[in-house]
């Protein structure tokens, strides 16, 4: 959840660094340029705590040894495989018939 906090407050700062750029007449490219600029620095500057759990959360993610995330759909997955009888034929090899 920190590393999406802090890439939303990222993505805030540059679209409003970027609205006033444009304002001040900068040109988009310029200005698209200039407000990626500034919001890192801002980010850089001021939520360093943000910052550092953000990459803590996607150091603990990507660790070795992790367990894995899981969202609901795979979990309902997960669910809808475990209710099925284990002793049921499957015949994953076969090519399905035409009808």
């Amino acid at each position: 959840m920190p590393f999406l906090k802090f890439t939303a407050l990222r993505l805030l700062l540059v679209v409003v660094f970027f609205v006033i750029c444009v304002v001040l007449g900068l040109g988009a490219v310029l200005s698209a340029v200039v407000a990626a600029i500034l919001a890192w620095c801002v980010t850089y500057l001021f939520f360093r705590p943000l910052r550092d759990a953000a990459g803590a959360s996607l150091q603990r993610r990507f660790k070795d040894g992790a367990p894995r995330a899981s969202n609901f759909m795979e979990k309902d997955d997960a669910a809808a495989e475990d209710s099925i009888d284990p002793n049921a034929p499957v015949n994953a090899d076969r090519r399905p018939r035409d009808l």
